[in-house]
């Protein structure tokens, strides 16, 4: 992919690529993180089946929303579109969740 795009006006926008995979990079991190601690908030308080999943998604929107509220109106500065950080490492983002949850699950509530 170019570093340039054109926007509806024919205006050819650049962006720097090193910029845009750090901040990617912060927001992966970010995902991670989410991901196992709300991974360990189901399994403590013992979220079982398709509740289990739709907390994983409130939280996976929650985060979009935290992102898109941090980069405010801004967010074109930061990243390249918003649907992008709702969809980019979703299904890795789930296995660490769904390991946690099941991890924390087994600890509490079964042992």
């Amino acid at each position: 992919m170019s570093g340039r795009l054109t926007t509806k006006t024919g205006e050819i926008v650049a962006y720097s690529e090193a910029a845009i995979r750090g901040n990617i990079s912060a927001v992966e991190y970010c995902r991670t993180s989410m991901a196992a601690l709300s991974g360990c908030a189901a399994g403590i308080l013992g979220l079982n089946g398709l509740l289990g999943f739709l907390f994983y998604f409130l939280s996976v929107f929650v985060l979009w929303l935290l992102v898109l509220a941090k980069s405010g109106t801004q967010w074109r500065k930061f990243f390249i579109n918003r649907q992008s950080l709702l969809t980019n490492n979703f299904m890795g983002g789930l296995c660490t969740y769904v390991l946690f949850w099941t991890f924390l699950y087994g600890m509490v509530h079964v042992y």
